[in-house]
């Protein structure tokens, strides 16, 4: 659900960011006419488009730090199971040293089998 999560959001940036190129095209397109016809129009012109430009950056930076969150978010989460997973080991291995030699040994067998089987 979390990567469902984070996928509606890259697409909301793609979308955004498409729109954005849209909107600009549109504007160099009246920019272009506007400069021709009058100075003055040329003016209002550029300060809609500087307008139309900050409205998307501002929406643009409120997506991306929303996104940053979330990664920020996931990064501490994945530590912490990193962290759980690191103390378990090392609980195992201090409570039963032969049996995770074992698992070791069986582990690097099978690693070893496969690599020789691939050559």
């Amino acid at each position: 659900m979390a990567s469902s999560s984070r996928m509606d959001r890259i697409n909301d940036l793609e979308q955004l960011l498409q729109d954005l190129e849209q909107r600009l095209v549109r504007l160099s397109r009246v920019a272009a006419r506007a400069s021709a016809a009058a100075p003055d129009t040329a003016t209002r012109v550029a300060d809609t488009i500087a307008a139309a430009l900050g409205t998307m950056a501002d929406r643009f930076r409120g997506r991306a730090k929303t996104v940053q969150g979330e990664v920020a978010q996931f990064s501490d989460e994945t530590l912490q199971l990193g962290n759980d997973a690191l103390r378990k080991l090392a609980h195992e291995v201090e409570h039963r040293p032969l049996m995770t030699l074992a698992v070791a040994v069986c582990v690097g067998a099978l690693a070893a089998g496969l690599l020789l089987r691939r050559n």
